[in-house]
Order: C-alpha cells, then sequence, then structure tokens
C-alpha cells in the first residue's frame, strides 16, 4: 500500500463529512461486489433527495443528492474493505438523473460526487464517467451512482 500522510478518512472529517452507516439492499443483491482488485458498486441512491431535475429539483440540490450518494458508496466500500487507504485508483462512476425530459445538465449534477472524489483521493479520485438521464428511478430518487474502482490488495478484511 503507497504511504498516504492524511487518509481519505481525515480528509472526510477535515471536509466535516461522516460516512453513514452503509444502507440495506432491496432486493436479492449486495451492495458491492470484488473481482480481482477491482470492486464493483451496486448503485446508491439517498434517502434524503426526491424528485426531477429540472421540475422540482434544483441543479445545486442534484449536486448534494450526487455527493450525498457518494457518501453512501464510500461507506459500502469501508464495510467492505476496512480503511479507503487501500482504494488504489477510482475507475469510473455512472450517474443515473431523474430527469424532466428538457434537463440537460446531468453532468454538472454529477459533479458532486466527482468533486467529493476528488476532494478525498487527490489524483486517485480522478476518474471515468458517464451521467445520464433517466425517465424515473426507483422511490423517486434524485440521483443514482455506481462505482467500480481498484484496491491495492486482494486481503480479506
Amino acid at each position: 500500500m503507497n504511504r498516504i500522510e492524511v487518509t481519505p478518512e481525515q480528509k472526510l472529517q477535515e471536509l466535516g463529512l461522516t460516512l453513514p452507516t452503509p444502507r440495506q439492499a432491496v432486493g436479492n443483491y449486495i451492495g458491492c461486489v470484488r473481482t480481482g482488485n477491482l470492486i464493483f458498486t451496486a448503485g446508491q441512491g439517498t434517502d434524503e433527495y426526491r424528485g426531477k431535475l429540472g421540475e422540482d429539483v434544483t441543479v445545486e440540490v442534484g449536486y448534494q443528492a450526487a455527493r450525498q450518494c457518494m457518501l453512501n458508496l464510500l461507506a459500502v466500500v469501508k464495510q467492505e474493505i476496512g480503511e479507503l487507504s487501500k482504494v488504489k485508483r477510482i475507475v469510473k462512476i455512472l450517474g443515473f438523473v431523474n430527469s424532466a425530459p428538457d434537463f440537460t445538465e446531468q453532468p454538472k449534477v454529477m459533479n458532486g460526487a466527482s468533486d467529493l472524489l476528488v476532494q478525498v483521493f487527490g489524483e486517485r479520485g480522478k476518474h471515468g464517467r458517464s451521467a445520464v438521464g433517466m425517465a424515473q428511478l426507483p422511490n423517486n430518487n434524485a440521483v443514482e451512482v455506481e462505482m467500480i474502482l481498484e484496491i491495492e490488495d486482494w486481503e480479506e478484511k
């Protein structure tokens, strides 16, 4: 594992953020799957942000929703690997934005998740990304995000 002066957990604390308790799956799936040194997460929405971007949710609120989705994802990853310092690289995120038919600012919404990753992981947090508009999301979530990341090792926690 590379030496890190400030851990991702310390960086979150400096930002005034805490990871929530991982949310329970609402179907026949698990929060993430490890294969080799990659982790693929299930999509995470939020409990706080509901509605359609471009109708009853602003871009600014959507940004906060994407940020909260990422905190939910990081909580799942931390539960899986024990400490976020084991994250070698964020590979890709995919953001689903509950969008009104004429809403086209999905990338601005997804910056909430992307900006958080770079704040917490620095260069290791830069990633590939897709931001897509959806006609609807489960429970009328404003945003849902999933992630692929590489970890340093394959140790069981």
